[in-house]
């Protein structure tokens, strides 16, 4: 098996992830690969002796053996809740808000932003937000107060139609991706942490991540995740404060291989059957309150990254996954 970090170094910078991972595989399993978009890696071409198929990467799905219905269903956040909840699957639950007046005539009463304000009461004045069709952890936050509410609602209505509004939750978060029934990894989330050098204050250290989620089209870390007082500390070289709320990978968290109980992992193999998915990642909580035995579905990504499997050095998985991609596609035999 070749190197995978040798492999990338051969490769344009500008190739997105994916692109990598499937240049890689084709390369393992002895499939033609083509760039045919000069270089960017964002459409590429990848052919068995006998058939061709094109790929997507970017904002592309990456799993061909998904279909569009299941896909799509699974993008829609408060859908996706509805279809699991309907199958006996625990979601986090939650309701949704539009942002602006448009097509409201389309839309049933009790889903504009001004009904937003009521159902936030309702969750006793706290509420975990992120955009109805969001992805990366994108504006992704926790709300306290209705000031703050107001606030994040202006913040996403540029960029958003739509926003899911759920009761803020406690517990371990996992990443359970899965091909069909099978269980490829699980992995624990941990959120990100900024790292001091001795030198900068946390309020500095805030700035300079945000200007490196702003880079790369993600929304930035309220600064009132942290307290004041921490803001104006300088941590010691190596030193770690932990941000709260968003997890994901792009907006700087972490994870690390480790699983839940067998029920939660039955949980997601359910969850994943509801939809439809043969090729998808499911985040949820476990320990919910302390209990073991409590669970619950966050989301249902149909078009999950996987750099984690990188960042781990485990390009066998990576392999695997792409070998179940195009035996879909019919590019290899089963």
């Amino acid at each position: 098996m070749r190197n995978l970090r040798e492999f990338r170094a051969g490769k344009p910078a500008s190739y997105p992830d994916q692109t990598v991972y499937a240049a890689y595989a084709c390369a393992e399993l002895r499939l033609n690969f083509e760039d045919i978009d000069g270089g960017t890696g964002l459409a590429f071409r990848v052919a068995s002796p006998t058939k061709a198929i094109y790929f997507g990467a970017g904002r592309c799905s990456w799993y061909p053996q998904n279909n569009a219905t299941a896909a799509t269903l699974a993008s829609d956040k408060y859908f996706a809740n509805r279809i699991l909840e309907d199958a006996g699957v625990a979601t986090l639950g939650g309701n949704y808000f539009f942002l602006s007046a448009r097509h409201r005539a389309l839309r049933p009463k009790g889903h504009d932003r001004e009904d937003a304000l009521d159902y936030f009461r309702a969750l006793n004045g706290r509420a975990f937000l992120k955009p109805l069709t969001g992805s990366r952890g994108d504006f992704a936050q926790a709300i306290d107060s209705e000031t703050a509410l107001e606030a994040y609602l202006d913040n996403v209505a540029p960029h958003y139609d739509a926003v899911l509004m759920q009761p803020v939750v406690s517990g371990f978060e996992y990443r359970i991706f899965l091909l069909d029934d099978e269980v490829v990894y699980s992995a624990r989330k941990f959120p990100p942490a900024l790292e001091g050098d001795g030198t900068h204050r946390v309020r500095d250290l805030l700035t300079a991540h945000n200007a490196s989620l702003e880079s790369h089209g993600l929304s930035v870390i309220d600064p009132a995740a942290i307290s004041e007082a921490d803001r104006d500390t300088v941590l010691l070289a190596s030193e770690r404060l932990e941000i709260p709320g968003r997890t994901n990978l792009s907006a700087g968290g972490h994870m690390a291989f480790d699983s839940p109980n067998a029920a939660a992992l039955t949980m997601a193999q359910k969850a994943v059957r509801a939809l439809g998915l043969r090729a998808a990642a499911v985040d949820l909580f476990a320990d919910i309150g302390g209990n073991p035995d409590a669970a619950a579905i966050i989301e249902v990504n149909s078009n999950p990254s996987i750099r984690l499997l990188e960042k781990l050095q485990r390009p066998d998985l990576i392999l695997k996954i792409w070998r179940h991609t195009f035996s879909a596609a019919g590019l290899l035999d089963v």
